[in-house]
């Protein structure tokens, strides 16, 4: 955000507007500009996605700020309500963006085939007919007048508000041109039959009577127009991800109204209805499985390409796709609070905003223009001064009116943002401004959350130990049907754990259960007497521990892991080791992150031993365990006063604070929306190696930035002094010009090919 916000008691609202008439970044300037002179506003004004981002407090309103817009010279509305679904029928139906699209098309068509025999003719003498002159004028002229248009049409809206913009320089060398030419033609001696004269890159003296400058002034239109429309086609594609984003969700969705399947569309769906989801649907928004198990492929929002299995009681996302058995699923978000919806406004909110480096090249576009038009007439003065006579002043001052158009500075850093936060996105990762891509580059150490982070954040098992002569499996499954009574951690993890390894065979009934509390559970399971639990209730039942169970029990122990003891029949049977077990991609995130220079810190509130052993599983060296939630924000602050740029990856309410004090943090999406809005990435797959990603892919889009800065800054630094000199014709600046456009946006268009980590 601009700095101009004041201080103010109301609450601040904010609000987008939709920008028209924008043609520059000089435009984005000044309205930029005129917004932020109004008390209490503070806004920043998108070139590329051409969109107004404001915060206001009473007494302004957004019809003053429309109107504010609008006294500048441009339009601006409010943001649409939502729409409903298209039919499909009409899909196919031409958008605003794509007539504008289009009208720009056949601008560059028309003027690409009436430019091209004017330059042919101007660059070879010997095609130079008697009246060739005249027919160049007629094939010019649309090109000036209705190819131009655009360019002129915003030169005079900007006029009559008191501004110059790009489009000033460009109306203002290509009509100069034109009408050179028709004084030439006209008045001077350029209209005799037989006139010719040679093609030349270079500025010659000559009193100007006898030249013309028609293929200067169509070639000149012709490659800003056509530097425009790919600019424009670039900005449309650079927006894709987003765009598909949005056109995730389902249209409809099939209610349950008493016991019957109602089809009704998505924007009636309201919290807390029942909707049935067939296999190959989509999921009409989030919720709560109340009916039926599946698979669910969320490979569209999180990038993982492995369906994740839901039953009853799992959450599920809207916009996901069910690939096995009938769901009923009740709403639990709808419309604008659903994650596909929230998703969407982190990706807008991080297109709308600006890196340091843009802030300093809008400041200088915004005095560029007047500086550029102070120079050319500078430029036209010293060489008829020097005695070059008319016609190499006025070459040089046109060729300084051309080269000097800012358009790739004001592109630089907004098209860049719109591909990389679109590709984020893709990715399932949302990127939520340029801050934090220039946070990426400082950050020097990453502290990583324990649970949920980098180990799955449920108990898992892991091992069955047995004493002689006992079966594993006989074992697990008699333990397994105890503690299916049970709500326990612990219990449903034996129980999954069984249920994975006997495949759909059912576990004997169970009679009698009872729970110690914190110790197990004992019950009579396929006529036996069992107990499961500790070591202190195997003693309380006399259950004598067999040396090789105990040695295992200990062993595991040590390694931080959680046994749990079965027995029946006077003797303990077998031990069961339970774990909160590492994610498969754990390990190589952390290797990741070293290779992208970082020190990984293991941080959690669990003992040193299972903090030790997860460490040292995944290859970390530095682990701070047994920290209190609230104090997890005093370690980083800690590392922080060592002179540490800390980032830090975690997804529980504990982490909050953490991840706002941090330098840069990274949220796993899988964790609470606290963790998630406090973050300045949000990692929508519960994947570490997503944290690499988002890491590599920050960094490649400010990389992106930085050189589209750099080029921006260089095209013009290295012209500007050549076409003062004389040394640079008008029609090869404008082609310059243009290519550094459509250079700018296209260097942008690589971080599309950026790949993930994921194999």
């Amino acid at each position: 955000m601009t700095s101009s916000a004041t201080s103010r008691s109301a609450p601040a609202s904010r609000i987008e507007l939709a920008i028209g008439g924008m043609t520059c970044a000089s435009c984005a300037s000044r309205i930029e500009k005129k917004l932020n002179r109004l008390d209490g506003v503070s806004a920043t004004v998108n070139y590329a996605t051409e969109k107004a981002s404001v915060e206001y407090a009473a007494p302004v309103t957004p019809d003053e700020l429309i109107e504010t817009v609008r006294r500048t010279g441009y339009t601006a509305e409010l943001p649409p309500l939502p729409a409903p679904a298209v039919p499909e029928e009409l899909a196919d139906t031409v958008t605003e963006p794509d007539a504008h699209l289009r009208g720009l098309r056949t601008r560059v068509l028309v003027a690409l085939v009436l430019t091209v025999p004017v330059i042919a003719l101007a660059m070879v003498p010997p095609w130079q007919f008697t009246y060739w002159q005249w027919a160049s004028l007629t094939l010019a002229a649309p090109v000036v007048v209705y190819g131009g248009w655009p360019f002129h049409r915003a030169a005079w809206t900007n006029l009559r508000h008191g501004a110059a913009t790009m489009d000033t320089l460009v109306s203002v060398g290509t009509l100069a041109a034109f009408g050179w030419s028709l004084w030439a033609l006209f008045l001077g001696t350029a209209g005799m039959p037989g006139m010719t004269h040679p093609f030349s890159l270079a500025v010659t003296r000559g009193d100007g009577a006898g030249n013309i400058y028609l293929e200067t002034a169509a070639g000149v239109t012709l490659f800003l127009l056509a530097g425009r429309y790919f600019e424009a086609r670039a900005k449309r594609r650079s927006g894709a991800a987003l765009r598909a984003l949005l056109e995730l969700g389902a249209r409809d969705v099939a209610v349950l109204r008493d016991g019957t399947e109602v089809r009704i569309p998505i924007g009636h769906l309201s919290v807390g209805d029942r909707f049935v989801v067939r296999p190959g649907e989509k999921i009409a928004t989030d919720g709560i499985v109340e009916e039926g198990s599946s698979a669910v492929d969320a490979s569209m929002l999180t990038g993982e390409s492995v369906p994740v299995e839901v039953a009853v009681g799992d959450p599920v996302v809207g916009a996901t796709v069910n690939a096995g058995g009938r769901l009923v699923v009740a709403a639990s978000r709808v419309g604008a609070e659903t994650q596909l919806a929230q998703m969407a406004t982190l990706v807008e909110q991080a297109q709308t905003g600006k890196a340091q480096a843009q802030r300093l090249a809008d400041r200088i576009s915004g005095v560029f223009v007047p500086v550029v038009l102070a120079l050319a007439v500078g430029t036209l003065g010293w060489w008829i001064g020097a005695g070059a006579g008319l016609t190499a002043a006025f070459t040089a001052a046109i060729a300084v009116l051309i080269i000097a158009c800012p358009c790739a500075l004001g592109l630089a850093t907004p098209t860049a943002l719109l591909v990389g936060t679109g590709r984020g996105a893709q990715l399932g990762i949302l990127i939520k401004g340029p801050e934090a891509l220039e946070s990426t580059r400082r950050v020097d150490t990453v502290v990583l959350d324990k649970t949920g982070t980098v180990t799955t954040g449920k108990m898992t098992l892991v091992e069955v130990r047995t004493a002689d002569g006992e079966d594993a499996g006989e074992v697990l499954r008699i333990a397994a049907a105890l503690e299916s009574a049970s709500e326990h951690p612990i219990a449903r993890a034996v129980v999954a754990g069984a249920r994975a390894g006997s495949g759909s065979a059912g576990l004997p009934a169970v009679t009698g259960f009872a729970n110690a509390e914190g110790l197990g559970v004992t019950g009579t399971v396929a006529g036996r007497a069992v107990v499961v639990g500790r070591h202190r209730l195997m003693r309380q039942h006399g259950l004598e521990l067999p040396d090789e169970v105990r040695d295992a029990a200990e062993a595991a122990e040590a390694a931080g892991r959680t046994v749990v003891l079965v027995g029946w029949a006077g003797r303990v049977r077998g031990a069961l080791v339970v774990a909160d077990v590492v994610k498969p991609t754990s390990r190589a995130a952390v290797a990741g992150l070293r290779a992208l220079g970082l020190t990984p810190v293991l941080l959690t509130g669990d003992n040193a031993t299972v903090a030790g052993a997860v460490a040292a599983e995944v290859g970390i060296d530095r682990v701070i365990a047994e920290v209190l939630p609230a104090d997890k924000v005093d370690e980083v602050k800690r590392l922080q006063a060592d002179g540490k740029v800390v980032a830090m990856v975690g997804d529980g309410v504990n982490d909050a604070a953490a991840l706002a004090q941090a330098d840069l943090g990274l949220a796993m999406g899988t964790g609470t929306d606290v963790a998630i809005q406090a973050s300045d990435l949000t990692l929508v797959r519960g994947d570490l190696l997503a944290a690499v990603d988002a890491i590599r892919l920050s960094r490649r889009t400010l990389g992106t930035i930085r050189g589209n800065l750099f080029w921006a800054f260089a095209y013009n630094v290295a012209a500007l002094p050549l076409a003062v000199l004389g040394l640079l014709s008008p029609m090869i600046a404008g082609a310059a010009m243009a290519v550094s456009s459509v250079f700018v946006v296209s260097n942008s268009l690589r971080l599309r090919r950026f790949r993930s980590s994921v194999h």
